[in-house]
């Protein structure tokens, strides 16, 4: 059987938005192993295909140049000792490769800023251009003689319980109002503006909602703006896969382009999810009862992300374009049609420059499922 090496090790989203893509060359009679980020691995974990291989990620990135070098041997030392018909380094920053160095593999690539074949394409959903760079390489790509349609997110099992259980019969709304930050940055330009977060839980607390804060050890400098509402606050007190448990049980999770986004995509909860500086077309989980609001309509510079940086911005206006009806709009949609037992394509809501009107953009069906 064929072995694969995977190299990806966050952040949160990107781990999530390959996982389909992995599946694949697993489909194709690959053996995977997954080099990955400690904080990922529980998730990678969940799958029984996958072989994850946690590194100190957060020390490799951005400890002091002894640290690194101590955290690059220890590395070393635990990559099984197997050769590799693949090795897959998902980067294009040429650091990377330096991860796999004593691998043996008899072929090998990484991402590529220049060659379509290893190019993330833009305005192609990140899932699949990860699918058709890893399947090109793959001896024999296509299991059932086709390339495979448009992936969808890998459901999982084997959660730990509900760190919450629901109680009251309350439509439960998960809002997670930081995020946006990994090993290497803080992307505060992705952030919906925390005073639309908390007008939005006083707005679902009025209609009876139950309202639960949640996040990162990091985010904790969110929670003092609930603090007059009467909110269930569960930032920085779960683990990644209590989180999936939290979100799994709820009606709709809101959030902005951050990781538990995509963990959201894992688990059975709808989505609203506001965008403006990146492009939903390459990122909204592409699944029933995920909409995305796309802030910044009529502004020359969206998207401004290219993959790697945004462009120099001080008013963030296109995330301000979003309002708070918007978002309680696209509640209401969600929570009348679980009611009446109707999934609603994934899409994608424009606004139109007058706040009062909004144009649909219905993405297509994924076939296949």
């Amino acid at each position: 059987m064929p072995r694969l090496l995977l190299v990806k090790l966050g952040a949160i989203g990107d781990v999530v938005m390959t996982l389909p893509a992995a599946y694949a060359m697993h489909r194709a009679g690959y053996t995977v192993d997954w080099l990955c980020g400690a904080a990922v691995a529980p998730v990678l974990g969940l799958y029984p295909w996958v072989h994850p291989v946690p590194c100190d990620d957060r020390t490799l990135l951005r400890g002091s140049v002894p640290q690194r070098i101590a955290a690059m041997l220890a590395l070393w030392r635990q990559l099984p000792r197997v050769r590799y018909d693949l090795c897959a380094t998902l980067y294009q920053d040429a650091r990377y490769a330096l991860l796999t160095l004593p691998v043996r593999a008899r072929r090998r690539f990484q991402l590529s800023p220049r060659d379509r074949a290893t190019h993330l394409l833009p305005g192609r959903h990140a899932t699949d251009e990860y699918a058709r760079i890893l399947l090109a390489h793959a001896a024999s790509p296509h299991p059932d003689g086709e390339m495979p349609t448009q992936l969808s997110p890998l459901p999982i099992a084997g959660l730990p319980p509900n760190p919450l259980p629901l109680t009251g019969g309350r439509p439960r709304i998960v809002l997670i109002a930081a995020g946006a930050r990994n090993t290497l940055r803080d992307d505060a330009l992705r952030r919906w503006p925390i005073d639309a977060y908390v007008q939005l839980a006083a707005a679902l607390l009025e209609r009876n909602c139950e309202v639960v804060l949640a996040g990162g050890p990091d985010d904790a400098w969110a929670s003092p703006h609930f603090a007059h509402l009467p909110v269930t606050d569960l930032t920085g007190t779960l683990s990644l896969l209590q989180m999936l448990a939290l979100l799994d049980s709820a009606a709709i999770t809101v959030t902005h382009d951050t990781g538990p986004l995509h963990l959201a995509g894992l688990t059975s909860t709808a989505i609203v999810t506001i965008f403006g500086p990146t492009d939903p077309r390459t990122r909204l989980p592409q699944r029933a009862n995920c909409v995305a609001l796309w802030g910044g309509e009529g502004f020359a510079c969206r998207p401004c992300y290219d993959g790697r940086d945004y462009a120099p911005c001080t008013h963030n206006g296109c995330m301000h374009q979003i309002t708070p009806a918007m978002v309680l709009q696209q509640i209401d949609t969600l929570l009348s049609a679980q009611r009446s037992g109707s999934p609603q394509l994934p899409r994608i809501v424009v606004p139109a420059h007058s706040p009062l009107h909004a144009q649909l953009v219905e993405l297509a069906p994924r076939q296949g499922r």
